[in-house]
């Protein structure tokens, strides 16, 4: 199969945002009045949105509040803490070279996305980006990566996303899309090759050798 279309999700995937994320939960955890947390914790409640992030750890009655002092400091932990994976430039120029539609498909806010993106000069490999605060559901829900294909005029079998996390390898299928899994997430090893994906490789370079 000749593959027209990557999607990739971005967190644990292409940038290495944990320490970014850990220091701004951390922070507004200490504004109001709550215990900080470790990083292993935090990291395994990434993927769902912050709201979705917070929301386990605090009262509800201040959701809202966490919500905009986490998204403030998060402005500025994003330029400071986070990273590419390596490779990453070197993948998304190759497969832009072989005249491949590349795409991002994140449950992160649209306004972090787009920080990263640009933080990294990355943002001009991509043909669309869509992020979860611009639609009604979250991964697994599969409307992401419909409207993806939809919006670049590419099938499902033409058609390979790219994720770290149970909840992408679920989108995929539900999406009818072969997907990948890339280790080192917010997802284990064994929780990812349960549900099947179509690859589940080590690292992001690795992902070359399957797409030619």
């Amino acid at each position: 199969m000749r593959y027209k279309l990557v999607i990739f999700d971005l967190d644990g995937t292409l940038i290495d945002a944990y320490k970014a994320i850990e220091e701004s939960f951390n922070y507004a955890m200490k504004i109001l009045g709550y215990s900080k947390r470790d990083s292993l914790s935090i990291k395994r409640a990434i993927g769902w949105g912050d709201e979705n992030l917070l929301k386990p750890f605090i009262k509800k009655s201040d959701l809202k509040k966490m919500v905009d002092i986490y998204r403030q400091h998060h402005k500025k932990s994003l330029l400071k803490f986070s990273h590419l994976y390596p490779k990453v430039k070197k993948i998304l120029k190759s497969f832009k070279d072989k005249g491949l539609k590349l795409a991002i498909a994140s449950n992160r806010p649209t306004i972090f996305t787009k920080i990263l993106l640009k933080k990294f000069k990355i943002d001009r490999y991509f043909d669309f980006v869509l992020c979860a605060d611009r639609l009604k559901s979250i991964k697994p829900n599969p409307e992401i990566l419909e409207k993806i294909m939809e919006k670049l005029k590419v099938a499902p079998q033409e058609t390979i996303f790219v994720g770290d996390m149970t909840i992408d390898i679920l989108a995929g299928k539900n999406a009818k899309i072969k997907t990948i899994a890339v280790l080192g997430g917010s997802s284990k090893k064994g929780e990812l090759k349960r549900l099947r994906p179509y690859r589940v490789i080590s690292e992001i370079s690795e992902i070359l050798r399957i797409i030619k």
